[in-house]
């Protein structure tokens, strides 16, 4: 088969409608990668940008099958279906979003990043077959829901979401009852409360997801928990911390 020359393929490349899905879907996948960048998430600007830019290319690829080179045994048909490229592709996308999902107590994180992977590629497709209007369209709509939406939320009441995790001697008698009383008392909404306990030093272990307006509230718990005789130690760790930095942390009465 015989080389093309570098000017043929460069002309190709803006003569078949390829350039411009190509470079849309590459700028869409780095707005949106922005916002999870900006966000600190594990899937950031490169991720996205790569997502979507990858589901243009296959899909591209897809509707150009009569271009590709391959030999077939005498009398084959080739059945086109391009659709089917793109039930590939959100498949994969699937195993990645599942990998920055990950839960943690009573509280998961990471489905909105998971999310935002799944509409690039699904943007990136749409790129590929040519519907620009439905492309910008849905970048536009994505966007407003990532930053103008937050924005939004910024504007509303403060409800922050703690982890809660508390530890009690297990004779006490204190359990996930008196927990979510503390809780109450305190103005803070709870989800639910996991128990684990250690048999060879009696130690009970809860753990809590709750809403509060404001540190204040946090620190209006940490000194309940410290109040309670019970309490043999506690942790109070802000949800939305990537880090994991404790707003309070404290000892009981009694000695661990």
């Amino acid at each position: 088969m015989p080389v093309r020359p570098m000017n043929d393929i460069f002309q190709s490349f803006l003569a078949q409608d390829i350039a411009a899905p190509m470079l849309s879907s590459l700028v869409t996948g780095l707005l949106i990668g922005l916002d999870r960048e900006v966000r600190g998430k594990p899937a950031g600007l490169r991720t996205h940008a790569l997502v979507c830019f990858a589901a243009t290319i296959l899909t591209l690829a897809a509707a150009r099958q009569g271009e590709w080179t391959a030999n077939f045994m005498p009398g084959t048909q080739l059945v086109s279906d391009p659709s089917r490229m793109a039930h590939g592709i959100l498949t994969g996308i699937g195993f990645l979003g599942a990998g920055v999902i990950f839960r943690e107590g009573a509280s998961v994180h990471g489905l909105t990043t998971a999310a935002s992977l799944w509409i690039a590629s699904a943007l990136g497709i749409v790129y590929g077959v040519g519907m620009y209007w439905l492309a910008v369209a849905g970048t536009a709509a994505t966007l407003i829901v990532l930053v103008v939406m937050r924005i939004i939320f910024a504007l509303l009441p403060v409800r922050s979401e703690i982890r809660l995790r508390v530890i009690v001697a297990g004779s006490s008698g204190f359990g996930a009852a008196e927990l979510r009383e503390i809780l109450r008392r305190e103005g803070l909404r709870i989800r639910a409360v996991s128990r684990s306990h250690s048999r060879p030093n009696d130690r009970l272990e809860l753990g809590a997801s709750a809403y509060c307006r404001s540190e204040a509230g946090a620190d209006r718990l940490a000194e309940a928990l410290l109040r309670t005789e019970a309490v043999l130690a506690f942790s109070i760790i802000p949800a939305e911390d990537p880090a994991g930095q404790m707003l309070h942390t404290g000892i009981g009465h009694r000695h661990l």
